[in-house]
């Protein structure tokens, strides 16, 4: 049984953003570092967030974080906390900030380069509880990294590799479903297949932890009841504030491993060929990885089906091609602008990812392939 930590201090309701200042004294920060991304500063809620932070508009900004966070974004942060004298980080947007602000939050107080802390080659237990503080504020429901131990990040090489330790849970999250009533209906839909991909895989890996499998069974529940609802109906509170519960709760569940479809996305993401949402590559994968998982899990499909409200008669793979059609997810891989070509290293690369480690179902190199031929 692992270790289970759900330790940190949580506000989640609607205006939970007002308890911001009270957060940032609690922890003792006099000049956090804001770490967002462009869009969500032409949203204007950066402003919004700013404006609740010691120094007002004059909070040190970082806004360049890309779609996928990267080593060298990671690098100019850095450089942009040690110029201002920043103590801390506020983390705003959707997983790429928060998790490029853990990044950051390793480096301005280890030193060393981000490839010295990647789990898979040894770095995680180099994470120690100096790192800087951070406060997260999501403004999408999916990563749920606001209570993620971890950061997915793309590295000057082309991989996308993940560091993770328990250090690196925010010290606040502050989780307000008001910010995400203005989220476009497609970036709502990718973002919520990530958040309902964590419940499904947490739910089957094949770590034995009863207290995170519940947790993934309710995310699961929520995300599959609510997604449709708030890609339809952006402003429809009860959807919004459910699919942002369903994101929280998928990361709490990371402690029982995720699988297949994030190795595979977690490598496909990281081809510098083609940009590919993290969210829109699990949608896709997803029917192919359940229809390999399906001989060896068939009582927790089951209790899936159930939970997630899927009709008598339909396959669980069947529900989600059908989710994501209603949703307007791409209907395949070569739609992204995925090339068959790409299958073998995709494969291979994939099967260092630490989620192969945790799915349900072994792989090997072949497998991977028939499941992206399956996916193409």
């Amino acid at each position: 049984m692992p270790v289970i930590n759900y330790l940190t201090t949580i506000r989640f309701d609607f205006g939970a953003i007002a308890g911001l200042p009270e957060d940032i004294a609690a922890l003792g920060l006099e000049n956090p570092l804001l770490v967002t991304d462009k869009g969500v500063v032409a949203t204007g809620i950066a402003a919004r967030i700013t404006a609740l932070m010691p120094k007002g508009a004059a909070t040190p900004v970082f806004d360049g974080t890309p779609s996928n966070p990267t080593e060298e974004a990671t690098d100019d942060a850095v450089a942009l906390y040690h110029a201002k004298g920043c103590d801390g980080i506020v983390a705003l947007g959707g997983g790429s900030p928060m998790d490029l602000a853990k990044a950051v939050a390793i480096l301005v107080t280890h030193g060393g380069t981000l490839r010295d802390y990647v789990l898979i080659l040894g770095g995680g237990p180099k994470i120690t509880a100096k790192v800087a503080p951070v406060i997260a504020i999501p403004t999408t429901s999916g990563t749920g990294s606001e209570v993620g131990r971890g950061a997915v990040m793309s590295f000057r090489d082309g991989r996308k590799l993940s560091v993770i330790s328990p250090h690196l849970i925010p010290k606040r999250a502050i989780c307000d479903p008001e910010l995400t009533l203005g989220l476009p209906p497609m970036l709502t839909a990718a973002t919520g297949m990530d958040a309902l991909t964590h419940g499904i895989e947490c739910f089957i890996s094949n770590v034995e932890n009863p207290p995170a499998g519940a947790i993934a069974l309710e995310c699961a529940r929520l995300a599959a009841r609510s997604l449709e609802v708030a890609v339809k109906d952006g402003a429809n509170r009860k959807a919004r504030y459910d699919m942002m519960m369903a994101s929280m709760m998928g990361a709490m569940a990371f402690q029982k491993g995720l699988g297949a479809v994030h190795s595979l996305a977690h490598t496909l993401g990281g081809m510098k060929e083609v940009h590919l949402h993290h969210g829109t590559l699990n949608a896709v994968l997803l029917p192919a990885v359940l229809r390999f998982n399906a001989p060896i899990r068939e009582a927790e499909y089951a209790r899936l089906a159930h939970e997630m409200g899927v009709p008598a008669g339909q396959s669980l793979d069947a529900f989600i091609e059908a989710l994501n059609a209603r949703i307007g997810m791409p209907a395949s891989l070569s739609a992204m602008g995925v090339k068959r070509e790409w299958f073998p290293r995709v494969a291979e690369i994939s099967l260092e990812d630490h989620c192969t480690k945790t799915t349900a179902r072994t792989p090997t190199a072949a497998d991977y392939q028939a499941i992206l031929e399956a996916a193409f």
